[in-house]
């Protein structure tokens, strides 16, 4: 397996246990940031040093002209990407009734927003092609809701509405897109919630860990996934069956 895959939101948590994994896999991976730089460096030594290729790519995925800007010039210089995961996202959760503007609209442009402006840049290449895939990482709560996260449901649950439309359209020129939706997973978003106790409402009883999730990723970039599209593939522990 070889090509290029750019994994939004890259330099921590799933993001960056997606990277490695496609880095693994064969993959040179594009490693996008928003402000950890360091972090994206890290990982990118990481995987150079397990004989994998990987480059930091800075940019707001709610920036769209700063995307363009910073994937226009990757593409030209290289190719557009063959897997395309767009993981960065955000939470500013509090009950809808205390909602600011701000809260709704900073949450919903990166989740969603971010998605539009990463996959828009790079499916022109991946048309002409006729290749690729596209894998979004949505969230249980994006499926069965979650009280206090009325902001990000909507945004992951939008994710998920997208990538069937999207699916629709492009298969055709032999491009998947799919969807990957976990639930608590072993990260900084969650490291001040209460494990312990919210361990207890899952099926197998514990939270999951980053690796988890990009196994699930991985499949979904491979070619025993090309004939699946328009799928969301939850990895959640049984919490949403």
């Amino acid at each position: 397996m070889s090509g290029i895959a750019l994994v939004t939101g890259a330099s921590r948590g799933i993001g960056r246990a997606i990277a490695k994994r496609l880095a693994k896999d064969g993959y040179r991976v594009w490693a996008n940031y928003g402000r950890s730089r360091d972090e994206a460096e890290s990982l990118c030594g990481e995987i150079e040093a397990a004989g994998g290729s990987a480059i930091p790519v800075g940019f707001d995925v709610a920036d769209g002209e700063a995307v363009r800007a910073a994937l226009e010039s990757l593409i030209d210089a290289e190719a557009a990407p063959d897997v395309v995961v767009s993981n960065a996202g955000i939470t500013r959760d509090g009950l809808f009734a205390m909602t600011s503007e701000d809260e709704w609209n900073s949450v919903i442009n990166t989740n969603l927003g971010g998605f539009y402006h990463v996959t828009k840049a790079c499916l022109r290449g991946m048309l002409r092609r006729r290749s690729g895939r596209v894998i979004a990482i949505s969230s249980v709560s994006g499926q069965a809701g979650n009280a206090g996260q009325v902001n990000y449901a909507a945004s992951k649950a939008g994710l998920i509405g997208a990538c069937k439309s999207l699916a629709k359209e492009i298969a055709s020129r032999k491009i998947t897109v799919n969807v990957v939706a976990p639930g608590f997973v072993e990260t900084d978003m969650v490291k001040e919630l209460p494990a312990e106790d919210l361990a207890k409402a899952i099926p197998l009883g514990r939270f999951g860990a980053p690796e988890e999730i990009a196994a699930a990723v991985s499949f979904l970039a491979s070619d025993e996934a090309a004939y699946i599209t328009g799928q969301v593939l939850g990895v959640n522990g049984g919490m949403y069956m």
